[in-house]
């Protein structure tokens, strides 16, 4: 039996206070929902992140969630939040980031729509880096 290695995710959320813990996992669950496929990882930013092979930019990375009382954040790219901006505009954001405020229950569908348009985006950003 060979014993997987750990992408350092289990830890963070374990790190985070118990009652952050519980959302911060539907967030992984509804990433991993969204990007079956993508690699998870806490070597970027020190934070849960995903990467995807089809990304040759940013080092493969497309999102990334993080707590910081008293929010639950997604860290998307900039186009990803302008995109969604009407569908976003009940959540305090920044260029890059959607806050999710404890004890209000997670949009998950919003969550897994925000990973799949950041997850094109970056494939489409990598897409012109190789064209030019």
């Amino acid at each position: 039996m060979t014993k997987r290695k750990s992408s350092g995710v289990d830890e963070y959320i374990a790190r985070c206070p118990k009652e952050a813990q519980g959302d911060l996992a539907k967030i992984r669950a509804a990433i991993r929902a969204a990007a079956p496929g993508a690699t998870e990882r806490t070597d970027y930013f020190q934070w849960p992140g995903y990467s995807d092979s089809g990304i040759n930019y940013y080092d493969g990375m497309f999102v990334w969630f993080s707590f910081k009382k008293p929010h639950i954040r997604l860290h998307v790219p900039p186009s990803v939040i302008q995109e969604h901006r009407k569908e976003l505009a009940g959540y305090a954001t920044t260029k890059a980031i959607v806050r999710f405020p404890k004890g209000k229950p997670l949009p998950m569908t919003l969550v897994k729509k925000l990973v799949r348009a950041s997850l094109k985006a970056m494939k489409h950003v990598s897409i012109n880096r190789i064209k030019t």
